[in-house]
């Protein structure tokens, strides 16, 4: 029996379902982010965005609603690893004058892999013909890079503070 060949909208609704997972995954490590931040600025910047994950993971089950398919998370290893790291770093950091640096870092390395899957499932749906969908994914696709933005200034301020305190 043969198998069914895997097209580009089955790519499209596998990475759906991984990012899914990845979002509501960053909501919940965003939370204990600004939880452990010491730095006011750093705290509401992981405040604001989990806000903005809870919407977007919204829009994600719109992305499945238009589509066609149920919105169903797929485990995804990346934002596995890259939470845990976040773990061993708060732990490892904790009491640390470099501990809001090591939190800012992890936090680029979620965005870095976010803005990757959005620009891809963008790129897919707009191949695909997913208009709204397109329209959907740029919307999260360009909040994620505001947020690498703001945190790479933040890590800048945060980074040479850290240093100060170790001299």
């Amino acid at each position: 029996m043969a198998t069914k060949q895997k097209t580009l909208q089955d790519a499209f609704y596998e990475t759906l379902k991984d990012v899914y997972y990845a979002e509501k995954q960053s909501v919940r490590a965003l939370r204990k982010s600004a939880k452990a931040a010491g730095h006011d600025e750093l705290r509401q910047a992981f405040e604001t965005h989990a806000e903005e994950s809870a919407a977007q993971v919204e829009r994600l089950q719109q992305v499945f609603e238009l589509i066609g398919r149920p919105a169903r998370a797929k485990t995804c290893e990346a934002m596995q690893g890259l939470t845990a790291e976040m773990e061993e770093d708060l732990e490892d950091f904790s009491d640390s004058p470099a501990a809001d640096a090591v939190l800012a870092a992890c936090a680029q390395a979620v965005e870095h892999y976010e803005i990757a899957r959005y620009g891809t499932l963008k790129t897919w749906a707009s191949q695909l013909g997913y208009d709204e969908a397109v329209t959907l994914l740029d919307a999260t696709l360009q909040e994620e890079k505001k947020t690498d933005q703001l945190l790479t200034r933040l890590a800048e301020r945060l980074n040479a503070e850290g240093t100060r305190d170790a001299a």
